[in-house]
């Protein structure tokens, strides 16, 4: 099938499934006229794609896990921790996520937001701070 059918088979872009088979995650077959030709197995890999990066798995991470589903030998102690690690990373975000959340609120309640010129959350982005 054509990238169009196997975009409307996955819900992927279509641009998204020839980004993949230009960096050689799921390269389809070429049909004579050079057009990308997607047969089931590479539909079954897209939707795989699909779902790992709706978990937030990174591009090189989906290849990791993308040949370990392809590998009948692999352990499945491999995959778990490859999860484990992206959960990991995904903590992390979440407690700089809710610090820049706790901060703004914070901000946003200092602010009198009312006519006058004087605002914390001006003040606060000015500020020369040093990680």
């Amino acid at each position: 099938m054509n990238v169009r059918d196997a975009a409307s088979q996955t819900g992927l872009p279509a641009k998204t499934i020839r980004y993949y088979d230009d960096i050689g995650l799921v390269v389809a077959d070429r049909q004579s006229n050079g057009y990308r030709d997607y047969d089931d197995r590479d539909i079954q890999k897209l939707a795989f794609l699909k779902r790992a990066r709706q978990l937030g798995f990174s591009l090189d991470d989906c290849r990791q896990l993308l040949s370990l589903y392809e590998d009948t030998d692999r352990e499945s102690a491999d995959v778990k921790a490859l999860a484990e690690a992206h959960l990991t990373e995904v903590d992390a975000r979440l407690l700089e996520l809710n610090y820049l959340r706790d901060t703004l609120a914070e901000l946003i309640h200092s602010c009198r937001g009312d006519h006058r010129p004087d605002c914390p959350i001006l003040a606060d982005l000015a500020r020369n701070q040093k990680r």
